[in-house]
């Protein structure tokens, strides 16, 4: 039993720093954490000391500052808005500080910090072997060079989002395969140079891609994902080819035969897929597949929606939208057993052919719906469905001609 205070004595006298810790480890809110901070300067320094995760826009002097009091800093987050700009921003010299001041940070965000180049990227790779996590994201100045230079001193990385990089090549695919065999995430959206040579290099050594996104990347094909899907067949769960053209049938059988636990494909925009490949895939991933988009897929009909339906039971977002071609018979084989559906979000915007019969077969047995856009659907508006009847679930947004903010999980 602890004994009580003896007069004139101090709680800072009677706890060591070992407890102190284990008082903080045990306040999750942060605000009370904060509040932990203001009660003197001791618990001030052990507050800072175990701080791990920090959100800043500051100079090089105050980076110095930040560093002399967050020793054990782990998380850092430099990105800048979207909506609003911070001149001059973060800099080459910024990046300097950062690495000779923080060098046992595991995660770095950069995203949209346009005014950094090479010069930086490689500052930090010499001074932060340790970092696993890395967006730098619409840093438009940076090159394979920089990039390359985080993959060879930065061997442990297991995610970086390169969204954007316009100048990134193969030849960041390959740094990455030779340097990084752990990388777990990769985002290549809009690296419109990568082409199947530099994915099949990549994979070469990468074999634990858990999330790769290759949205808007026009310039591959069938032969990169079917390398992909070969190499990381058992660790593979979301795959983003958005407007990625090229791509065929044979990339999407190829992951039916070895993609057995895939979540996540975003194939919109694949104009030349066609039903028997998404049946393909529905029949092989119906244990894991969560989330499909396939928007603008033209040649996809009723056959691939009813399919999916029927097989993928844990169906949480289907986007079909503009696939002309689907009608009321996509929903046929729903409602014929009393088993309900796992289905949250659903766009079949601008599919002309679909009517308030085919939305009441499907809202029988898609309960738990909290968003359906069937925007550009002459024959489901929102006096006809009044006028028929239907009932959407509670807490479901019907988006039937505005501009609802669309889940994120869509893109």
């Amino acid at each position: 039993m602890t004994r009580p205070l003896q007069a004139g004595e101090g709680i800072n006298e009677r706890l060591g720093d070992d407890e102190l810790r284990a008082v903080l480890s045990r306040l999750e809110d942060e605000e009370h954490k904060e509040v932990f901070g203001l009660v003197c300067k001791r618990w001030l320094h052990l507050q800072s000391t175990e701080r791990r995760k920090l959100s800043a826009r500051a100079g090089p002097h105050m980076l110095n500052r930040l560093a002399a009091r967050f020793t054990r800093l782990q998380e850092l987050h430099l990105s800048q808005s979207l909506s609003r700009s911070f001149y001059p921003g973060v800099t080459d010299s910024d990046l300097s500080v950062v690495a000779a001041a923080f060098s046992s940070l595991r995660l770095l965000n950069l995203h949209n910090c346009k005014g950094i180049t090479d010069k930086g990227l490689e500052a930090l790779a010499s001074g932060i072997p340790s970092l696993q996590f890395l967006d730098v994201s619409y840093c438009r100045k940076l090159t394979d060079k920089g990039l390359s230079s985080i993959a060879k001193g930065c061997c442990g990385l297991r995610a970086l989002y390169v969204v954007g990089c316009r100048f990134v090549t193969d030849a960041l695919l390959s740094a990455l395969s030779l340097n990084c065999c752990n990388l777990e995430e990769l985002s290549l959206q809009g690296c419109f140079n990568i082409t199947d040579s530099g994915l099949t290099a990549l994979v070469e050594g990468c074999k634990r891609l858990k999330q790769l996104d290759l949205n808007k990347c026009s310039n591959i094909g069938d032969i990169g994902i079917s390398s992909i899907s070969k190499a990381c067949s058992t660790s593979l769960l979301t795959l983003k080819l958005l407007d990625c053209y090229k791509i065929g049938d044979e990339s999407i059988i190829s992951l039916a035969k070895h993609c057995k636990n895939i979540e996540t494909l975003i194939i919109g925009g694949c104009r030349e897929l066609s039903d028997e490949s998404i049946k393909q895939l529905a029949s092989a991933c119906h244990n894991s597949l969560k989330n499909i988009r396939m928007d603008w897929c033209l040649n996809v009909s009723d056959a691939s929606v009813d399919c999916i339906f029927l097989l993928c039971r844990k169906l949480e977002v289907l986007d079909v939208g503009c696939c002309e071609e689907i009608t009321n018979a996509a929903f046929q084989g729903l409602g014929n057993d009393d088993s309900k559906l796992s289905l949250k979000i659903l766009r079949v915007s601008n599919c002309p052919k679909i009517t308030v019969d085919g939305i009441r077969k499907l809202l029988k047995s898609c309960e738990a719906l909290e968003y359906i856009d069937v925007r550009s659907c002459p024959h489901v508006t929102e006096v006809r469905c009044h006028e028929a009847g239907l009932q959407f679930p509670v807490g479901c947004k019907v988006n039937f001609c505005g501009s609802l903010s669309e889940p994120d999980v869509l893109s």
